[in-house]
C-alpha cells in the first residue's frame, strides 16, 4: 500500500511560504529546500491554489506565496485541499450480515475522519511557524 506524502509536503511547503510571507518563492526554491522534485511542488501548489490557500504568478520574476494570512490557514484547510478522499475505505462484505457490518464499519470510519479533521482544525499554519522557530532557537 502506497503512502500519500502530499499532505506533509504541502504543510512543509506552506511553512516555507509563511516564514517569508512577502517573498514570491519558486517551485524550484521550495523543492530544493524540501529535497524533492519541483514538479511535486508545482502539483501541490496547483491544488493549494484551487483551494485559495496559495497565489502564484507566472514569469521570470514569478513564484508563489500565501493567499491569506498564516493565522487564517488551518491544517484542516491544507488537508482538505490535498487529500483526495477519506482516510479509510471499507471493503465490501457479501455475506448476509455484510450490509450491517459495512454500515457499522463505515460509521466508525466517518467518525474517525471527523475526529482527524477536528484535530487538524485546531492548529494554524502560524502556530506551526512559531513552534518551529522556537525549536530551532533551542
Amino acid at each position: 500500500m502506497a503512502v500519500n506524502t502530499r499532505f506533509a509536503t504541502g504543510v512543509h511547503a506552506l511553512l516555507l511560504l509563511a516564514v517569508e510571507p512577502d517573498v514570491l518563492q519558486t517551485s524550484e526554491d521550495v523543492a530544493r529546500k524540501l529535497n524533492t522534485n519541483p514538479v511535486v511542488i508545482r502539483r501541490v501548489f496547483s491544488l493549494l491554489q484551487q483551494a485559495e490557500l496559495v497565489e502564484s504568478q507566472k514569469g521570470p520574476s514569478g513564484g508563489s506565496r500565501l493567499a491569506r494570512s498564516a493565522k487564517e490557514i488551518s491544517l484542516a484547510d491544507i488537508y482538505r485541499a490535498l487529500s483526495p478522499g477519506d482516510v479509510f475505505h471499507a471493503a465490501s462484505v457479501h455475506a448476509s450480515a455484510g450490509g450491517k457490518l459495512n454500515q457499522a464499519l463505515n460509521q466508525v470510519f466517518k467518525d474517525a475522519q471527523k475526529a482527524l479533521e477536528k484535530e487538524l482544525a485546531q492548529t494554524s499554519l502560524s502556530q506551526l511557524v512559531k513552534k518551529s522557530v522556537k525549536k530551532e532557537k533551542h
